[in-house]
């Protein structure tokens, strides 16, 4: 904290004269924003190619016993019963 004020004799002006430069937290500030914007992008980017390019997903096939539950709770005897 080496910084160095000049008072006037006449009033309250203050000359800042000492810091030169970016300030070191700014530049790491930019670095990692910087990094999670990227980080992001390139997430969105494969997400849209994915997309484009492979097939849908194929479902599961539904297990007869889960079949059967279904359709006694709609009220429709499962048939062979």
């Amino acid at each position: 904290m080496a910084d160095q004020f000049s008072f006037t004799d006449g009033g309250n002006v203050i000359i800042e004269e000492g810091k030169k430069g970016l300030n070191p937290g700014l530049i790491v500030l930019l670095v990692v924003g910087g990094l999670v914007l990227l980080f992001l992008v390139g997430n969105y980017a494969l997400y849209a190619y994915a997309q484009k390019t492979l097939p849908p997903r194929k479902k599961k096939p539904v297990s007869k016993k889960k079949m059967k539950r279904e359709r006694l709770k709609q009220g429709v005897s499962a048939p062979g019963e």
